[in-house]
This record gives structure tokens, sequence and C-alpha cells, in this order.
């Protein structure tokens, strides 16, 4: 006779299992997001002064939190992520970094198609991605109103994780 022959299974039981099972890969995750963040030079937001896709001018003010965020074209974890950060991008201030994701026209077209509308700076190069050391992506950055490092998260992160992460940075 099997174990699980033996063992009567009910939903109690099996919601118990499978909330044990949820903390255990939220807490394997949010420690290999710790393990895999870059290594920053500083805490502080960098000056950006920039023309975006779309051909508008960007520039980091501070006095309100900011989100930055890396990902690219050809990474299946930031499409899947994609309409998280478009939530976010609809009540925060978001600035996202495609990643050697090509031409302007190769990641306007992905946006048109996936139906994205946040601010992106093509980093054809990775000069960006250099400057902040990303070697996996996604990977997102939360500011404070004063410009300090509140986040790192590395890899996908939801949507409530985002907006709870920056009404506390919006605390700060």
């Amino acid at each position: 006779m099997r174990l699980f022959d033996r063992i009567s299974w009910n939903p109690r039981m099996i919601l118990k299992e499978l909330a044990i099972a949820l903390v255990l890969l939220f807490v394997v995750s949010q420690a290999v997001s710790y393990l895999r963040k870059p290594a920053l030079t500083s805490e502080g937001l960098p000056a950006f002064d920039v023309t975006l896709l779309d051909g508008d001018h960007f520039e980091v003010s501070k006095g309100k939190p900011l989100v930055i965020h890396f990902w690219g074209t050809w990474c299946p974890v930031c499409k899947a992520e994609a309409p998280n950060i478009q939530r976010l991008s609809d009540r925060y201030e978001v600035l996202t970094i495609a990643v050697n994701s090509g031409s302007d026209d190769k990641v306007k077209a992905y946006m048109k198609e996936h139906q994205l509308s946040y601010k992106v700076l093509n980093d054809r190069e990775g000069k960006w991605a250099k400057q902040f050391n990303i070697e996996v992506f996604p990977t997102t950055f939360i500011y404070d109103a004063k410009g300090d490092l509140r986040f790192s998260e590395v890899g996908y992160t939801t949507t409530a994780g985002l907006l709870a992460r920056m009404a506390w940075a919006e605390k700060e």
C-alpha cells in the first residue's frame, strides 16, 4: 500500500498544504531575488536626461517615487510581467528600459502588439544596463521621493507586490 492511499485527503488539508507550498515558494523567490540583485555603486537615483522611444524628453525629478524597470522584448518573463508594469505606470512614474531589444521601430511594434503605453528608453547597446549592473531580466528598482533606493526586484513581480512597494516608498 502506498503512502497516499493511507492519507484521507480533505479540502482543509489540501488548502493547508497549498498554503505551505505558496509560503515556501515566496520565501525561496525572495531569497533568489536578494542573491541576484545587482551590486549598485550608489543607492541614490542617478541622473536621467534622455529622449524616450516616443520622442518625449524624460528627466528625473525628485519629489515623487520612481520605478526604473529593465526588460527586453526577447525575455519571456518580461512579457508576462509587462501588464503589471502597465498597471503600475497608470498610477505612478515609471521609466522602463528596453535592453538589447533592437531598433526603435522593433520596440514600438512590440509595445503596440502587446498594448503597452509606458515610457520606454531603448537601450540598444546595453549602456544603461551596464551602468546598473543588470545581469538578470526583468530587474526593477523603486526609488522614494528623495531619490533613495527602497527596493530592487529581480524576476517576475506581481501587480500587488509592486503597488505595495510603491505605497511603502511613498511613506518614506
